[in-house]
Parts: C-alpha cells; sequence; structure tokens
C-alpha cells in the first residue's frame, strides 16, 4: 500500500514538472509579439519608402528611424514577458538573445549605411555623369537588409520547428538576390513582402496559437 502511494506521489510530481515545461515553452517569441512588432514596422516603412518614390514626395522624416523606436517595444515587451514567466529555459533566453541582437544589427546597419552614403555621395555623381543608370548606394543596401531579415526567421523557424518562418526566411534571402538587380523603387516591395512572409503572417498565427495555449492552461 505504502509503494502504491509513492508510486502515485512521483507520478504527480513528475505530472507537474512536465506541466511547469510546456508552460516555460510559451516564449515571447511563441507568442508572437516579436515577429508581428517587426513585420508591422518593416512593411509600413518600406511601403511609405514605395510611396515617396512613386509620387514625389518627401516625409518630414525619415521613416525607417521607427526601426530604432521598435527597439523600445521590444525590450519592454521581453521585460514583460519575464515577470509573467518565473521559469524560463536555455532556449527562451536564446530566442529572446537572437531577436535582441537582430534589433541592434537592423539598427547598426542603418547608421552605418547613412555615414556611408554622405562619404560615397560624391562619387555617385560623378559615376552617373557618365552612366545615368549607375545604382547608388541606398540601391545595394536593400539586398544587406533583406539578407539580415532571414537570419533571425530562419533560427526561430528551424528552433521551433515552425514551416512558415523557415519559408519566410528562406523567401527572404530569394528576395535578397534578386533585389541586387532591381531599382529602389522595386525592392521596397520586396522588402515589404519578405516582412510580411516572414514576420507578420507567421507572427499573426504564432499569436492565435499562444493565446489557445495559454487559455487551456489557465
Amino acid at each position: 500500500m505504502l509503494e502504491q502511494q509513492t508510486s502515485m506521489t512521483e507520478a504527480e510530481r513528475l505530472k507537474l514538472i512536465s506541466d511547469m515545461i510546456a508552460r516555460a515553452k510559451n516564449s515571447f517569441h511563441e507568442s508572437g509579439l516579436g515577429p508581428i512588432l517587426w513585420g508591422a514596422v518593416i512593411t509600413l516603412c518600406s511601403l511609405v519608402t514605395f510611396a515617396e518614390i512613386q509620387f514625389q514626395f518627401r516625409m518630414p522624416f525619415d521613416i525607417w528611424f521607427l526601426t530604432f523606436l521598435a527597439i523600445v517595444p521590444q525590450v519592454i515587451l521581453v521585460s514583460r514577458e519575464k515577470k509573467l514567466r518565473k521559469a524560463r529555459s536555455r532556449d527562451e533566453l536564446f530566442m529572446d538573445g537572437v531577436w535582441m541582437v537582430f534589433g541592434v544589427s537592423v539598427f547598426l546597419l542603418i547608421f552605418i549605411n547613412y555615414h556611408t552614403y554622405q562619404y560615397m555621395a560624391p562619387a555617385v555623381r560623378a559615376l552617373r555623369e557618365t552612366q545615368p543608370d549607375a545604382k547608388s548606394f541606398s540601391d545595394i543596401s536593400t539586398s544587406y537588409f533583406l539578407l539580415l531579415y532571414g537570419i533571425p526567421t530562419l533560427i526561430t523557424g528551424i528552433a521551433k520547428s515552425f514551416r512558415p518562418m523557415v519559408v519566410g526566411g528562406v523567401a527572404c534571402w530569394i528576395l535578397a538576390g534578386i533585389s541586387v538587380y532591381t531599382p529602389l523603387k522595386v525592392d521596397m516591395l520586396l522588402s515589404a513582402a519578405a516582412a510580411l512572409l516572414a514576420w507578420l503572417n507567421p507572427g499573426i498565427q504564432l499569436r492565435l496559437k499562444y493565446l489557445k495555449n495559454r487559455s487551456a492552461h489557465v
């Protein structure tokens, strides 16, 4: 009788541990907030830039500075998720780190591109006097952004066995290759497509799944 009681206690203990592990899996990126945030920001910035080129107008500020501001809610959301979850696995810490590094990398790439363009502007103007169709640095830099977009997307998709993000990450790299041969106006449409495929759509799917799982554990 004592052995049976002990066995039942161990079974309950194992169930408790498995439940804790299951809850710990609901990380910041499984909740969909990270992909939705970056998907919305990059899509908006890309489409606004496309409209500026297509309709010949200028915003009173560089729309891409929104990517700087996006880092702030990213940090707030990660901090809030940490408070809500007492148990955090190494996988969660790793994934949070991947997306935090991505956010900083986007910021630095924009910063580097801006100053590089200032240095290269005179050379580009001189080149265009003899080759009017020559690409500017801003035309080429989109390819680097699309390449960067695919990295955290593929890591997340592979780590979480989430097919939409794997497909989205591969799409980013394919679009990066295509953008080498297209003008900046088309590059912005490619960038918006990449953000939709890699982040916004998968993020919405992850969010719906996360909310469903959380309600099941309440």
